[in-house]
């Protein structure tokens, strides 16, 4: 009887500090930052995740893995979306490289293994030359990632990418921007964690407001 009740308790126990994990409060000002006039979304009427990064990043890096893990359940009604940070001349030739491989249809392809090649190889992968030869192992024909590099289109979204990192007044990476209004930053599970919890904060108001 006494290890029938000691493990009811354990259980009881487990459940209890579960449903307290789930339910424990963030702080805005200490665990996220609150925009003061929150930004526009891609696609009104989903909540939108924005991740701010940069392929140099070690801290990008390190938070990779456990955005890889959310994405793996995202929910329909999130709209992921990645930002390359393009806040310097160095970061610029990444952001440059990310929209030309997006164009060419082998982002998906591409991401890991990059992040992978400066993170943990030591490649220095910064500038349109090393980009184009690195992006021609998946798939990118180098003349065409050449004559994408510095186009029009891809320069248009760089601004955009300049202008959101302002707009938020990020100083670095890597930040995650909660549906324009939260920017959470760090390295690991608990970015996730306050992710979530702020996801869970705009659905319950999208709920009252409809």
């Amino acid at each position: 009887m006494k290890k029938i009740a000691l493990g009811l308790i354990s259980a009881v126990l487990l459940t209890v500090s579960g449903l307290a994990a789930a339910a424990e409060q963030y702080i805005a000002g200490k665990d996220y930052i609150v925009v003061s006039k929150p930004g526009k979304v891609d696609i009104p009427g989903k909540i939108e995740v924005r991740e701010f990064f940069w392929y140099g990043c070690p801290h990008c890096y390190k938070l990779e893995p456990y955005m890889q893990n959310w994405l793996r359940q995202l929910p329909k009604d999130i709209n992921f979306v990645r930002t390359p940070a393009a806040m310097n001349p160095i970061w610029e030739q990444n952001a440059r490289g990310y929209f030309v491989s997006e164009a060419l249809g082998i982002r998906q392809k591409a991401h890991i293994p990059l992040f992978d090649a400066v993170n943990k190889q030591g490649q220095q992968l910064f500038d349109q030359k090393s980009l184009a030869q690195f992006y021609a192992r998946y798939g990118a024909n180098q003349t065409k990632f050449n004559s994408l590099y510095n186009s029009f289109a891809i320069t248009g979204k760089v601004n955009q990418a300049n202008n959101l990192a302002k707009y938020y007044q990020l100083t670095g990476v890597p930040a995650v921007v909660i549906n324009g209004k939260y920017i959470v930053q760090g390295e690991d599970q608990r970015v996730v964690d306050i992710m979530n919890y702020l996801i869970q904060k705009e659905r319950a108001g999208l709920k009252k407001a409809s």
